[in-house]
């Protein structure tokens, strides 16, 4: 402690009178406070107040007027003075690091009055620094990286600590640095913190990290110094040190040879220890036996060597590939070019297994021609389709008949000959596009497909005829050689070298008195009046008949008819109003008498014969054969009379099991008059000698296949009856169709005498009326 020394005093000086008297006024000398600094030791943890100095005025003269008071940073609650001695106390504990000094103000006052018996001085308090904080890295713990295979002594990172002591007192912030953990691989300069590489060639594919503490110690490492350590992890960064190596010197691969060009065959890799960029690498094939027909590349995303196929595969053909890759790192470190060549190869082997495949044609797209006249039958072409496996199974070759709807031509299932089976037509369809199908016969499955184009030769079918539907107008005041109109032809067929047309008057009207046509070589013609003054009252129309010709071989000529309306035309020739002059008609002609009085008889002939119709009496319903196991509802607006209601029905035929059959009678045709048949008495016996349930089985079953197989049967749906009475009768059978025909003498009255149950079948009988019963 550096005690504080007051130097300057102050005493009273008389004035300068050799006598003073009793009233005279003592003056003083005033002279200002000299003192130090005081200094504090930093983290005193004594039990007494720590005595920091003492404050002494002049003007004290110990008699205990003087009074000092103490004011400032700290006064009172950390520093405290004796009023009376000026001793000053740190009551608490100080901190350099926290606060370095105190500025402080100490006056003297007068104890009774607290006037200033000195003007205010200031002083400071400094804190005296001890090394009481340790070294600390602010920015740690550190990441840092290094490229493998460094020499020796390349700089890693740089650390720094910082120590909280006064850096001008002592050495308490003299810190040095050392290397705890990491050796032997990386060293540390004590006064910088730069960390280096110790040891040369460190191998990231070996280990890739290290950690590191680092220590830093104040008091210059002395002993009693006080220390703080960070880690600082070390990354080996990548370097292209490692070419790269196929696991495999042979690989062996097997494919189908159906598998699609484009398609994956196989992937192959070469393993490099480097990562990222360092262990990228470009596949190429060095050799091959196959040129051209694979491929490889690289997957960038795992570096493997993709091997493709460029060409189809043919068992047949060739059944294996030997390949020969080489895999090379695409970015090479020339630093390392010693250890030794970046690349390897490798040898591939891929076998192509054999599939049953389609039959293939010779030729995918085959061109025939056929004249549009060739007779049906007519040899047009062959194709031509092999099986391209070993087993060389035979094919049986069709035409896919969505590509020839109308079926004209057929084709050899075991030749391939393609023939004509209908008349052709060029203009309507000039060429065919046919889908020929090959298809083995021990597999229908393999099917091959082969285009035929089939082209239609032309041949001069088809006369010429006008280019349009013309309209020729013609002024009643035309003179004589006047073109009225020029008229072109057309043909369908096709000609090699173009048409020619020669146009004439129609043979039967050469000598026409009114026009002359002029061909004008051109496939042109004009047609010229030959006289004038046409009037429309005497002709309103005039058809001239044009023969034209065409220049095939053999030619063909047709006639087309020209109208030529006369017309009544302005004096610029421009057409008012042409065809008919309208006349007020006095009377009748003759022909027009004789047209309305055949209209008349025409219809009175159609009245008559629909009143006839109507009044004819309606036939009886009487259904032959295959009719009489159904009911026909004649009528659908009666309400029926109940049981006794058998107008609308044929009674006769619903218990009629013994009939006999002719299937080319159409059963939904009422036959104009009833025809009855008897059964065989064979047929007949057979049934009544079978049980019930197998007669009524025998007579639906035959019912049904009557129906089922009849060819003649109606169209639609009808309704049949299979109702019959059976042959277990006691009054034996009771059919109409056994005992009654058309002209039977058997009497039924006897009917009448069996009681009312069959009293029904005495009234349908029992008057001998056979034809009353389908009235």
């Amino acid at each position: 402690l550096f005690p504080l020394v007051s130097c300057g005093s102050g005493e009273l000086e008389k004035s300068p009178r050799s006598d003073p008297g009793p009233w005279e006024v003592l003056h003083r000398h005033r002279r200002s406070w000299v003192w130090n600094q005081f200094f504090v030791l930093e983290e005193y943890t004594g039990n007494e107040p720590l005595y920091v100095g003492k404050l002494h005025s002049d003007v004290d003269k110990g008699d205990g007027k003087v009074k000092y008071v103490l004011s400032g940073d700290g006064a009172t609650s950390i520093f405290t003075i004796d009023e009376n001695t000026g001793d000053i106390h740190a009551t608490k504990r100080l901190d350099r690091e926290v606060q370095a000094y105190y500025t402080l103000q100490a006056q003297a006052v007068d104890r009774l009055t607290n006037l200033p018996v000195e003007p205010r001085s200031e002083f400071v308090v400094k804190v005296q620094d001890i090394n009481d904080n340790e070294p600390k890295f602010a920015d740690g713990p550190y990441l840092a990286g290094v490229p493998e295979m460094s020499p020796l002594g390349t700089m890693v990172v740089q650390v720094a600590a910082t120590d909280a002591d006064d850096p001008t007192y002592g050495n308490s912030a003299r810190v040095v640095y050392s290397i705890i953990h990491g050796q032997p691989y990386f060293s540390v300069e004590p006064k910088t913190g730069v960390i280096r590489t110790a040891l040369p060639n460190m191998d990231r594919e070996t280990r890739d990290q290290y950690v590191l503490v680092i220590q830093a110690k104040d008091m210059v490492g002395q002993m009693g110094g006080l220390s703080g350590t960070t880690s600082v992890t070390v990354t080996l960064t990548d370097v292209n040190d490692n070419p790269p190596r196929f696991s495999h010197k042979n690989y062996q691969f097997t494919v189908l040879e159906s598998l699609p060009t484009r398609s994956l065959v196989a992937k192959i890799k070469a393993v490099d220890a480097d990562i990222g960029s360092n262990a990228e690498m470009d596949y190429r094939i060095m050799d091959s036996d196959g040129s051209g027909v694979f491929n490889v590349s690289t997957d960038e995303d795992t570096q493997d060597g993709v091997i493709t196929l460029l060409k189809p595969l043919d068992f047949e053909t060739k059944s294996s590939f030997s390949l020969r890759i080489e895999a090379t790192n695409r970015n090479i470190d020339t630093n390392f070019l010693s250890l030794g060549p970046f690349s390897d190869t490798t040898s591939v082997k891929v076998t192509v297994q054999d599939v049953d495949e389609p039959p293939v044609f010779s030729a995918p797209l085959t061109k025939m021609v056929v004249s549009e006249d060739a007779r049906v039958g007519t040899s047009i072409g062959r194709v031509s389709a092999h099986d391209p496996d070993t087993s060389s199974n035979a094919i049986r070759y069709s035409i896919d008949r969505n590509t020839d709807l109308e079926r004209f031509f057929n084709i050899d299932a075991l030749s391939g000959v393609i023939s004509t089976a209908k008349p052709l037509d060029r203009e309507v369809n000039s060429v065919h596009n046919l889908t020929i199908l090959a298809i083995e016969t021990q597999d229908p499955v393999q099917i091959g497909k082969g285009i035929t184009l089939v082209t239609v030769l032309d041949i001069n079918d088809n006369a010429p005829v006008f280019a349009t539907d013309y309209e020729t107008l013609l002024c009643e005041t035309t003179t004589p050689g006047q073109v009225i109109q020029t008229v072109s032809a057309v043909d369908k067929d096709e000609p090699p070298s173009g048409h020619r047309f020669y146009f004439t008057l129609a043979p039967s009207v050469a000598g026409n008195p009114n026009f002359t046509l002029r061909d004008n070589k051109d496939n042109t013609a004009s047609v010229l009046t030959k006289r004038g003054g046409f009037l429309r009252r005497e002709q309103p129309v005039y058809l001239l008949p044009v023969l034209i010709t065409d220049s095939g071989s053999p030619a063909l000529s047709s006639t087309s008819t020209l109208p030529v309306r006369v017309c009544d035309c302005d004096s610029d020739g421009v057409a008012l109003s042409c065809g008919a002059v309208a006349y007020t008609a006095t009377g009748l002609s003759t022909g027009a008498l004789l047209a309305i009085l055949s209209c008349i008889i025409t219809l009175l002939v159609m009245v008559l014969l629909i009143v006839t119709m109507r009044r004819r009496r309606k036939q009886p319903l009487i259904l032959e054969e295959e009719r009489d196991i159904r009911e026909n509802i004649v009528r659908y607006d009666d309400e029926g009379g109940g049981e006794e209601d058998t107008e609308a029905f044929d009674m006769v035929t619903l218990r009629n099991l013994n009939v006999i059959r002719d299937p080319n009678v159409r059963r939904d045709v009422t036959p104009d008059t009833p025809t009855f048949y008897h059964y065989p008495p064979a047929s007949r016996q057979s049934f009544k000698t079978l049980p019930d349930n197998v007669v009524f089985r025998e007579f639906i079953w035959e019912r049904l296949k009557d129906a089922d197989v009849d060819p003649t049967a109606p169209p639609y749906d009808s309704l049949q009856t299979y109702a019959f009475e059976g042959s277990g009768s006691v009054a034996e059978s009771l059919s109409s169709l056994e005992s009654l025909s058309t002209d039977s003498d058997q009497n039924y009255d006897y009917l009448n005498n069996w009681g009312p149950r069959f009293q029904k079948l005495a009234d349908l009988y029992g008057n001998g009326d056979g034809a009353a019963v389908f009235s």
